[in-house]
């Protein structure tokens, strides 16, 4: 069969690569409500050919867009949530300032452009997957009870996705399949079964204001306070738990003449491990312990996907695919989140299921080539795509 199913995907690409460059051309940051629903009418006619009817369905939070649900009515059992999301990370001025659009280049093999890997080269990929099974296995996509799943705001939150997909799944999902980007070594490609974790903090000191020259002695410095407080807080840094805290922002005070009465500085830890994690949170909250000058509020906390039998199980149908096409995979974790954080509750899961690229969230280019922006390998599509349809069917 690969014989005639790699040729055949070859020949899917121009197709893909019209639909993929629509879909770049539409600013989808996050907070670009338009945009985002915009390009979820875009996604619906891609798919619709492939009879898969499409619900657009409110975010929790006025200033995004709505999320994406394509599903056919034909098929049965627990579904096969194939995940994308909508929205990238670029503002639309952004994209503007850095002259960051669409960019073919042949001489590399990559398309530079805003969610080329990230993800909307995903979500191309996912109709190329479903277009062959319908063409070299359609009693498997007649059958399965396929749901492409696309949140509107993956990029900053994924908590109010996991209920409206878990309303559409409410026995769980026979495999939830994450199509993120991720990168290959020659031939090798990458399949994630774990990620990191995470907690957000605020950590707030409270001074006491004065005037700098004549009534210093009578003012309690909150930056000074704050300073100490986030180099304990970098300290609980644990690389040999794989437990990173990373100290993002930091403010405070407000003229050169005044002793500061506030400071703030907001962090984030991730570990692998929700055990270590919950022991880098209690050293966090610990700062505040018997000092008044500090308090600590949690922001937000994104729970682990920690690496299951189920999962390395289901891994077992890419590698017996990968075999078949004379390529290999393996196993990775992942200190970034994705939706397969919140998801992977439902089933068994797999991520990084998406064509190969590099550099996401980055739009800066230098004349030196040190910097480059975000850019999908051509390449990767027809290979990775086979791997995937190979895998469900045996699925």
């Amino acid at each position: 069969m690969t014989d005639k199913l790699l040729p055949w995907l070859a020949a899917q690409m121009p197709e893909a690569l019209r639909w993929l460059r629509r879909m770049v051309e539409i600013n989808s940051f996050t907070t670009n409500a338009t945009g985002i629903n915009a390009l979820g009418s875009l996604t619906a006619e891609c798919f619709a050919d492939l009879g898969f009817a499409a619900e657009s369905v409110p975010s929790s939070e006025p200033q995004h867009g709505s999320h994406l649900f394509l599903q056919r009515k034909f098929g049965v059992g627990k579904p096969v949530l194939l995940v994308t999301h909508l929205d990238t990370v670029y503002p639309p001025d952004e994209e503007i300032r850095n002259n960051f659009h669409w960019e073919e280049s042949p001489a590399e093999d990559r398309i530079y452009g805003p969610g080329t890997v990230d993800i909307k080269g995903g979500t191309l990929l996912i109709w190329m997957i479903l277009r062959a099974l319908r063409e070299f296995a359609p009693d498997v996509f007649e059958k399965t009870n396929f749901i492409v799943a696309a949140n509107a705001s993956e990029e900053v939150m994924s908590a109010d996705f996991k209920r409206r997909v878990t309303e559409r799944c409410p026995l769980g999902a026979r495999a939830v399949l994450v199509f993120e980007g991720a990168p290959r070594s020659g031939s090798e490609y990458q399949v994630v079964i774990s990620r990191k974790g995470r907690a957000e903090y605020r950590i707030n000191a409270h001074g006491k204001g004065a005037h700098a020259g004549s009534s210093h002695a009578a003012g309690i410095n909150a930056i000074v306070a704050l300073a100490s407080a986030v180099q304990k807080a970098a300290a609980v840094t644990d690389y040999a738990d794989d437990l990173t805290v990373n100290v993002a922002r930091i403010e405070g005070g407000t003229v050169l003449n005044r002793v500061p009465h506030e400071a703030h500085a907001e962090l984030e830890m991730r570990a692998f491990d929700p055990a270590v994690l919950q022991r880098g949170q209690r050293a966090i909250e610990a700062l505040a312990v018997n000092d008044p000058a500090l308090s600590v509020d949690c922001l937000g906390t994104t729970p682990a996907w920690a690496s299951t039998d189920s999962s390395l199980e289901l891994f077992e149908h890419w590698k017996s695919a990968s075999e078949k096409l004379g390529l290999s995979v393996k196993t990775v974790s992942r200190g970034g989140l994705s939706d397969a954080n919140y998801l992977c509750t439902l089933g068994p899961t797999l991520d990084g299921l998406g064509p190969s690229g590099g550099n996401a969230h980055c739009s800066e280019r230098t004349a030196d080539g040190s910097k480059l922006p975000e850019y999908v390998e051509l390449d990767s599509f027809v290979p990775k795509a086979a791997l995937n349809v190979l895998a469900l069917m045996k699925l």
